[in-house]
């Protein structure tokens, strides 16, 4: 004979009142563990989360307080001089929070001042080059003239958060410290390669490679160097003296970029008419020279010779 049913059905009304009551109890004891464990969970991720987000913050902070450091080897005057034999002028670097160091005129060669304030990311800036690079390479090269370039960055707007003309800057500072003689050829690669606006621009790894392109010494360095932005508050301060210099805004009282001086004195003509520029440094070169004379006299003329008494 088979024995069927559970053996609940075998307990009296009270025992199964009791187990249940008892069943009951094991399930809410088992939910409040579960409770307790998720709610452990949840404060555990909230608390990792909020240290991540602090951690974030105060990286933030950190890199954008980051105290003010030296500027780069041979831009004492917040710009690169280039001369014969497209050289560097070695000078020191600019101390942080101190006031640049004009560039001095070489008395011996005589030679004009081009002095030009570029963004790397500014399409005019980039017309300027196209237009007028050849002859301002021909001026270097006969010792003519030298080239002043003052890299900075008033364009990051223009790049979709990537702060592209900040980052172009500082790595013309990096090539600057590391291979100042390599300059002329970088601004010129630079160009070559300059992104079209509104666009993130070149990555870190790409201005690298144009650097190496470019044939710098110790491109280990400035690979470092452009990685970390070691020259980020130098570019930042440079932009800042450049776009309140009273003697770089133009006739409506902005600053903007190319900004050309030729001995001092501002281009405003068009950026790619090389022939209104041409004219411009000739007009410039022909001023000095004609100052140049007028302020150094004309030897007197020897006195004739007396005539010997007669016998």
């Amino acid at each position: 004979m088979s024995i069927g049913g559970s053996g609940d059905e075998r307990l009296s009304k009270n025992q199964r009142r009791e187990a249940a009551r008892e069943k009951a109890r094991v399930l809410r004891e088992q939910h409040k563990r579960k409770e307790r464990r998720n709610r452990f969970v949840l404060q555990g991720g909230l608390i990792i989360i909020s240290l991540a987000i602090v951690a974030v913050v105060t990286l933030i902070i950190v890199n954008s307080v980051r105290p003010p450091s030296p500027g780069p080897l041979n831009m004492l005057s917040d710009g690169i001089t280039i001369g014969t034999g497209f050289e560097a002028l070695p000078t020191a670097a600019l101390q942080a929070d101190a006031a640049p160091v004009a560039t001095a005129p070489d008395p011996a060669t005589g030679a004009i001042a081009i002095q030009i304030w570029v963004d790397y990311q500014c399409p005019i800036c980039k017309a300027f080059e196209d237009a007028n690079s050849e002859q301002i390479s021909t001026l270097v090269t006969q010792g003519v003239a030298t080239l002043e370039i003052h890299p900075i960055a008033i364009l990051d707007r223009a790049s979709l958060g990537s702060r592209y003309s900040s980052r172009a800057a500082n790595s013309a500072a990096c090539v600057a410290n590391f291979s100042p003689n390599s300059y002329y050829d970088y601004n010129a690669a630079l160009y070559a390669n300059q992104p079209a606006e509104s666009t993130t621009g070149l990555t870190d790894d790409e201005l690298i490679k144009i650097t190496r392109d470019a044939g710098v010494s110790s491109a280990s360095d400035i690979a470092g160097c452009i990685k970390d932005e070691t020259f980020k508050s130098w570019a930042a301060a440079a932009t800042e003296r450049a776009v309140s210099d009273t003697a770089l805004l133009n006739e409506q009282g902005n600053f903007g970029t190319p900004t050309i001086l030729v001995d001092g004195k501002r281009y405003t003509g068009s950026p790619d008419d090389a022939t209104a520029f041409a004219q411009f440094v000739a007009a410039t070169d022909g001023a000095k020279f004609s100052q140049q004379n007028s302020s150094t006299p004309s030897p007197a003329p020897s006195p004739a010779p007396s005539a010997a008494p007669s016998p």
